[in-house]
């Protein structure tokens, strides 16, 4: 009899990784076998690290200290791919550090998030893909460091992460893939906009993911999900959220219409030109 995956053991050994192409693979191939063989749950603390195996480059920068995209026709459509690919990377370090430091969630839980871990690895894989047959790869241009700063602020609680990471950060996706999509078609790059095509689409199941694991812990400490995902986003964003929103794709994604009213209140939108 083989012994079964200590899924959670796996999953930080490929968020120790820094090089990001052996952990996507790594990844990819962990998600297939528990798929195919099923896992052992270790329910011990694990020793995982405040930040996630990452290479030298990219240089981590604050936002406003990255280059404006518009001022390079050269590299401005590069780097474009570039953003989107760190952000694919960050992802993939998300799903695999809430499998891994979590310990005591159904194990629907970790088999959801190794499916996130497997898919934003493939995404990855196929970005980077297409900025290699630009002239470019990943770390090629500097990025910032936004969604790991969120996940380190919630590493103490799953049902705060739940909230701020999938249904905040990444929900985002959610709303610039569109307008991301249509300058891409606009600028002829048809494979940019079929990668982000399957992107947006499965991205959806992951905010999904997020939600229904944000409802499931309010509902095991008896807390009201609205007036939670309220405190926390006075909390942690001091109530101000960007828009505009994909409510569409966002309501698939499990929000309620009560959620999106009060997003809508909230949001701040960036001032055009």
């Amino acid at each position: 009899m083989v012994d079964k995956i200590d899924v959670r053991q796996q999953a930080l050994s490929c968020l120790l990784m820094s090089d990001p192409w052996q952990k996507a693979q790594h990844t990819r191939a962990l998600y297939e076998q528990i798929s195919k063989e099923g896992f052992y749950l270790n329910r011990q603390s694990l020793d995982v690290p405040t930040i996630p195996g990452r290479p030298e480059k990219p240089d981590l920068v604050p936002p406003k200290a990255l280059p404006r995209r518009r001022n390079n026709q050269q590299t401005g459509h590069a780097t474009l791919i570039h953003a989107i690919c760190h952000i694919e990377f960050n992802a993939i370090n998300l799903a695999l550090d809430a499998t891994a430091r979590f310990a005591d969630m159904p194990e629907a839980f970790y088999l959801d998030w190794m499916q996130v871990a497997y898919e934003e690895a493939h995404h990855f894989l196929l970005l980077d893909e297409h900025l290699q047959s630009m002239g470019f790869h990943y770390g090629d241009f500097p990025a910032h460091d936004g969604m790991w700063e969120m996940a380190q602020k919630t590493h103490h609680d799953p049902l705060t992460r739940m909230a701020l990471v999938p249904r905040v950060l990444e929900a985002r996706g959610l709303d610039v893939t569109p307008s991301m999509m249509k300058k891409l078609k606009n600028s002829g790059d048809h494979k940019a906009f079929d990668i982000l095509t399957l992107i947006l689409e499965e991205e959806i199941g992951h905010v999904t993911i997020g939600t229904r694991w944000f409802n499931f812990l309010c509902e095991q400490r008896d807390v009201d999900p609205f007036e939670t995902f309220k405190t926390l986003l006075h909390t942690y964003f001091n109530g101000e959220i960007r828009g505009p929103f994909h409510t569409e794709a966002r309501l698939d994604a499990g929000f309620t219409q009560q959620e999106m009213d009060l997003l809508e209140s909230q949001a701040v939108y960036k001032k055009q030109g």
